[in-house]
């Protein structure tokens, strides 16, 4: 367990949170993990998008429909952890000042608004830097600050576009989406980065700066890590469906339970598999005796593999090929996967439940999975369930507004 005594690498920093739905809000999140202070900024009228996402959590349990007010969508619950929150409507001219306050006592702004939206509604970067020199401000989009205004983007948009669709599934099959939100999840962990490189920089030069991080260029990036145009040269199959034959054998292969994931690249570990099968002379024959004669007849190899593997449960081959030091897992289902007790112990998965209506370890989501030997990782215990729940912590306590300037504000919807 985590020594809470220690402190976190970020306390003491203050970060503005503009963002909403998911990659900004996870990455205000891994902020609010690491131990800044977040201020979530929504709308008074609906707020994050995320609060309309089903499943919800409430007092009968998880719900596909809203029956409760008090009923949370567990998209929130998971990504306003550790923030508090603040109702502000931005298109309220007033709006303009009360984002300056904020900015003033802040370090990090962080946005997730289509190409321009920020400057439209006044709270961009040239308005924040003439307030506050100091503060890092960082754009995540689908497509770049520099992008044309008005380019919307979600996860399966930037998925297809960056060619990550192709990367996976069988030659002449449909693309695969991958089932988790890559991009989503990407871009957030790169406008970290961008962020603490910032605060390194403003350590030294004492001023803040822009970081523009755009979902298409982080998860493209990542595609481009293969080389797919010296593929189609040499006429190697770029998709090749639950396995990569460039590294045969390496994949996915089919028991009589389930599917195990081996990787036998090198000829150590090729020789420990053909053991496992049952077959040790494949490791000389000319058609698999080298890694290149392996790859070139990566279906036949396969082929084989798999006709082994399909007669025994999933237990067994693990069982056979972790004799012979050959890596091997279990595919699991994700619901597995995230009560492993590796997992669990560092606390990279965590039990979430509704504020009011605890649910125990049943719900699991992401934890912070970075490790620190002086620091520790966590989130203070507060979250925004209602819109504006913290609205008195910060317009009153942080900024110094009196009673009757926050009457105003609320009588002439500029916060709720």
């Amino acid at each position: 367990m985590t020594d809470i005594t220690m402190p976190r690498p970020l306390e003491g920093l203050r970060v503005i949170d503009l963002t909403r739905a998911l990659a900004g809000p996870y990455a205000t999140l891994l902020l609010a993990g690491l131990g800044a202070e977040v201020i979530k900024v929504e709308d008074p009228k609906g707020g994050d998008l995320a609060r309309e996402n089903s499943p919800y959590v409430g007092r009968d349990g998880v719900g596909i429909e809203r029956r409760y007010d008090d009923d949370v969508s567990i998209s929130h619950l998971t990504r306003a952890r550790g923030k508090k929150g603040v109702a502000l409507n931005l298109k309220h001219p007033a709006a303009r000042g009360i984002f300056a306050d904020l900015v003033r006592t802040a370090d990090i702004v962080v946005e997730n608004f289509t190409a321009g939206t920020a400057d439209r509604l006044g709270v961009g970067y040239g308005f924040a830097q003439s307030v506050n020199p100091r503060i890092i401000y960082c754009s995540l989009s689908g497509f770049g600050a520099d992008a044309p205004e008005g380019g919307k983007a979600m996860d399966i948009v930037i998925q297809a576009l960056s060619g990550a669709m192709y990367t996976s599934g069988e030659t002449d099959h449909p693309p695969v989406r991958i089932g988790i939100p890559m991009a989503d999840m990407l871009a957030p962990v790169f406008a970290v980065i961008g962020i603490l490189s910032a605060l390194e920089q403003r350590h030294r030069t004492g001023l803040g700066q822009h970081i523009d991080v755009s979902m298409l260029g982080a998860l493209t990036s990542f595609v481009a890590i293969e080389n797919w145009a010296a593929m189609r040269a040499v006429d190697m199959p770029a998709r090749t469906g639950l396995t990569v034959q460039r590294l045969s054998p390496f994949g996915v292969f089919e028991c009589a339970d389930g599917y195990v994931a081996v990787v036998a690249v090198h000829h150590k570990l090729a020789a420990g598999l053909f053991r496992a099968m049952g077959e040790p002379e494949l490791i000389d024959d000319p058609r698999f005796a080298t890694r290149d004669v392996r790859v070139a007849n990566s279906v036949e190899l396969e082929a084989r593999i798999n006709a082994w593997s399909r007669t025994l449960p999933v237990a067994e081959v693990v069982a056979k090929l972790e004799a012979e030091g050959v890596p091997v897992a279990e595919v699991r289902h994700p619901e597995d996967a995230l009560v492993d007790p590796r997992v669990v112990a560092r606390e990279e998965t965590l039990a979430v439940s509704h504020p009011d209506y605890p649910s125990g370890d049943a719900l699991r989501t992401a934890g912070i999975p970075i490790r620190f030997s002086a620091a520790r990782a966590g989130f203070d215990p507060v979250m925004p369930v209602a819109i504006g729940e913290h609205n008195q912590d910060i317009y009153r306590d942080l900024l110094g507004y009196d009673e009757a300037k926050l009457a105003a504000l609320v009588r002439d919807g500029v916060v709720a």
